[in-house]
């Protein structure tokens, strides 16, 4: 239970970092108008796209690692795709 709870707290935070580094990053960029002119449709939840790109490439560095963390990697690839899953339901919600 503690090893899922670390894991989890871990995943929270790596998400945590992507979303403020890629925030902060869009903040502080100028980005050109379009040049059709039209005003461009912005996503309404960014950060948890971010979120899910996050948790993707954290589930790609684990996968290709050449070591198993300490036995965590397979548990940690399957809290990743359960945090991937949740995140897209979610998203499928807000839809509604």
């Amino acid at each position: 239970m503690k090893r899922k709870i670390t894991l989890i707290a871990t995943l929270l935070t790596l998400t945590g970092a992507a979303i403020y580094t890629n925030t902060t990053a869009c903040a502080q960029s100028t980005t050109p108008p379009p040049a059709n002119g039209r005003t461009p449709v912005h996503e309404r939840h960014p950060a948890i796209l971010n979120a899910i790109r996050a948790l993707e490439k954290a589930k790609m560095d684990l996968k290709n690692a050449s070591h198993d963390f300490g036995g965590h990697r397979e548990s940690a690839l399957k809290e990743c795709d359960a945090a991937i899953a949740e995140l897209r339901l979610a998203l499928q919600y807000d839809n509604k």
